[in-house]
């Protein structure tokens, strides 16, 4: 994979993660203490974020660097609490729930 790819990879990610938590561009760039267009501008592929300003971007999403390059996760927060509450089951609710899930997933 050249570099590239892996901006273009970086400023897709980013729109998801920014769009699945139902933020505009402009409101992010602000919370995160940038200029209004900042983010338009990472995801256009104009300018690539110093790594200073990655993990800044990370810890907005609540996720870590490898989450956030986990393009097969759509919602790697929600996962992230998803398995902290697993985690908390007896293996009796873990059963149950995941053929809840195996049924809710074949199902579509």
């Amino acid at each position: 994979m050249n570099d590239f790819c892996y901006q273009k990879e970086f400023c897709s990610r980013l729109s998801q993660l920014r769009m699945n938590m139902g933020v505009s561009a402009r409101d992010m760039s602000l919370s995160l203490g940038l200029s209004e267009g900042y983010v338009n501008k990472l995801e256009n592929g104009k300018t690539l974020p110093s790594m200073k300003t990655f993990f800044t971007i990370c810890d907005y999403f609540e996720i870590t660097p490898q989450e956030f390059f986990d393009t097969g996760a759509a919602f790697p927060l929600e996962i992230k609490v998803a398995v902290q509450e697993l985690s908390k089951m007896s293996m009796v609710q873990l059963e149950r729930l995941v053929g809840i899930m195996k049924d809710m997933n074949h199902g579509k």
